[in-house]
């Protein structure tokens, strides 16, 4: 059996710290007044601190230690929170990741820097008209006492630093209980039989007692008691030797006096802690199961087809059942890679604060539809098209504060992140109230980059689609945020490589929408089978509106139109036969799937369509990498390769060509 790694798990907890710590900093730049926020940032970076020195990041400890004592000012009323501080300490977080991710690095240079600007921001904050806070709350004292797993030093846990981290809160006075240490012979050196009655008198709350123990506190046993206010330093027990506040909050002393086991107060076991509601698994895993049911699915239409072709009705019958198991295994995976977009979200409140000290601009970042999930593949991936989208929305949307009072506008602009679901896709929109997007600055400078030829007549979305194209930037100079013309293309490719498809709306002086529509997976989805010649494709279940019947004589008519009529209203269709050269003669009774992305619609001519079928998708090869008309494959029940159609190219191929005719006629 194979234990995790300390050092792994360390670094796992700290990127939470980490995270709540700028959440916190961030909030607090919205009311800076908020105790609650200072209490809290404060508490995760004493955590931060006590478990980097635990688990052997002196270098973090030491450079957190002074970001502690920074806020513990705040805390206590001696400074007040101003922006500076909580910038300065923003960027010490920056560092503290470093020093997490690299601790053996040369960072002493960075780190005094970074310290020199907090004594800086913290001199600057504590000026003479600072009212401090009222007198801190009466002292609360506590009796406590914890055990900790038997295993627990071979594990890495050593229960000084928590002793050390209990003194300090306050005064305390500790004695170890030694009545469960066996004997020498049974006696196993790294084995921890020691458990500690601790009375302390603090005004810290019950809470920051529970904080001491964050890392361990799933298997250990610990029980805390409120007996009562106190205004006087507690007495020793007879017997037990007053602790002293330890010189330094790394480093532990090698060896205390403790108390004997008969002078101990008595004090009730404590209750079994509730098992862990949550359990935490590397993703490679969830990927490597994540396969394993893709392949079962696979068998599972080799077994379906084969049942299919017998008589004999056991067969059949437990064909059924693992047709039925297998997707209730696939549905619960499903779940089971689903993240909420909160996870994503979040990362730009950091973003859109540092954009706002950049530009000058005054900019409130709004969010909704957090709870949404996606698939943590689609997560992971979206999160570079999206800073590209917000930097350009802070950048070119958003005006300053000047130009959006001459407008009749408020002060402050708003970007607004939201996400929902909708028919096997979540959409995710990137709003802001800005200027909006010119049309002819997008225009004269698609025309002078070559992009297009001037005077093209060209549609209103084609017009906004055009600030994806390579190189296009509307800036008029290079700056550190924008100019390059490279983040939008960045997008497009990003999304079109998700399968998913981007729609821009946007009105002058009001701002500009732009809508991502991304399938909420990216490993197995329901899908059309369809035979095209001596080839079978697929078409994504979620992009399919109608399938119609094309008879000979409609497809003579068509023939040099290809347009369909569908409910008063012309779709264009593509003859797939024509499109992937089969060479064959087209059956007599062929159909029309219509398909869609957003507003636009277009047919598909096929041979046959065989029936919905669950597809395992694989990635194409790289000899096949530019090949735009497919998005990947799949392995079919009887072991032969399907295609899946691109949905979104074939769209856009069929606008073209709706274009085209137009044009011509």
């Amino acid at each position: 059996m194979s234990f995790p790694d300390p050092v792994a798990v360390f670094r796992t907890e700290a990127a939470e710290l980490l995270e709540q710590i700028e959440a916190g900093l961030l909030d607090l730049t919205h009311d800076l007044g908020d105790k609650e926020q200072v209490d809290a940032v404060f508490r995760s970076l004493h955590t931060l601190k006590g478990s980097g020195a635990m688990f052997g990041f002196e270098a973090l400890a030491a450079f957190t230690h002074h970001c502690e004592t920074a806020f513990d000012r705040v805390r206590k009323g001696d400074v007040p929170a101003t922006r500076e501080l909580i910038d300065a300490v923003l960027e010490a977080k920056d560092h503290m990741r470093t020093l997490v991710q690299s601790p053996s690095g040369d960072h002493e240079a960075t780190g005094e820097a970074l310290l020199a600007g907090l004594r800086h921001a913290v001199e600057a904050a504590g000026n003479p008209d600072f009212k401090p806070a009222p007198a801190a709350p009466a002292l609360t004292h506590y009796k406590i006492r914890f055990s900790l797993p038997v295993n627990a030093m071979s594990n890495g846990t050593n229960p000084l630093p928590l002793l050390d981290e209990l003194r300090d809160l306050g005064e305390c006075v500790i004695a170890a209980d030694r009545s469960k240490i066996p004997s020498v012979d049974a006696l196993v050196a790294t084995d921890l039989h020691i458990a500690w009655d601790v009375e302390l008198t603090t005004a810290q709350p019950k809470a920051a007692i529970e904080d001491v123990f964050i890392f361990v506190m799933d298997d250990m046993q610990l029980d805390i008691q409120v007996v009562g206010a106190a205004d006087v330093q507690p007495e020793a027990p007879a017997g037990t030797i007053p602790a002293e506040p330890a010189a330094s909050p790394v480093a532990a002393p090698a060896r205390r006096p403790v108390a004997a086991p008969s002078l101990v107060p008595a004090i009730a076991e404590a209750k079994p802690n509730k098992a862990a509601e949550n359990v935490r698994v590397p993703a490679e895993r969830l990927d490597e199961l994540m396969d394993r049911v893709g392949e079962l699915v696979i068998a599972q239409s080799r077994l379906n087809q084969l049942s299919s072709r017998s008589v004999d009705l056991g067969l059949r019958a437990v064909s059924e059942d693992i047709e039925r198991l297998s997707g209730e295994l696939r549905d619960t995976m499903m779940v089971l890679r689903m993240v909420p977009v909160a996870t994503l979200f979040s990362r730009f409140r950091r973003l859109v604060h540092d954009l706002a000290h950049e530009t000058g601009k005054v900019i409130e970042l709004v969010t909704e539809g957090e709870s949404t999930e996606v698939d943590k593949t689609v997560i992971e991936r979206l999160a570079d098209p999206l800073v590209h989208l917000v930097r350009n929305s802070c950048d070119h949307g958003l005006e300053t504060p000047d130009d959006r009072r001459a407008a009749g506008k408020t002060d402050s602009g708003r970007v607004t992140l939201s996400a929902r679901q909708a028919s096997g896709e979540v959409i995710i929109t990137i709003k802001d109230d800005g200027r909006g997007i010119d049309r002819d600055r997008v225009r004269a400078k698609a025309e002078q980059s070559g992009i297009i030829v001037p005077n093209a007549q060209l549609s209103d979305q084609e017009v906004l689609q055009l600030i994806f194209q390579p190189g296009f930037s509307t800036a008029t100079q290079v700056t550190n945020l924008s100019g390059r013309g490279v983040g939008m293309d960045v997008v497009k490719r990003t999304i079109e490589a998700l399968r998913g498809s981007i729609n821009i709306t946007s009105n002058p002086g009001e701002g500009s929408e732009i809508s991502l529509m991304i399938p909420l997976t990216l490993a197995i989805i329901d899908g059309l089978l369809v035979r095209v010649g001596s080839g079978r494709y697929v078409i994504p279940l979620t992009a399919v509106e109608e399938c119609l019947e094309l008879s000979v004589e409609d497809d003579m008519r068509s023939r040099g139109r290809s347009f369909i009529s569908l409910r008063d209203s012309l779709v264009p269709f593509i003859r797939l036969r024509d499109l992937f050269n089969t060479g064959t003669k087209p059956d007599p009774f062929q159909k029309v799937v219509v398909i869609s992305t957003g507003s636009e619609r277009v047919g598909l001519v096929v041979d046959q369509i065989i029936g919905d079928h669950q597809t395992v998708i694989k990635s194409m090869s790289k000899l096949h990498h530019d090949v735009a008309t497919f998005s990947g494959a799949t392995i079919l029940g009887d072991g032969s390769v399907a295609l899946i159609l691109d949905v979104a190219h074939l769209v856009a191929a069929g606008q073209q060509q709706e274009a085209h005719l137009r044009k011509a006629g």
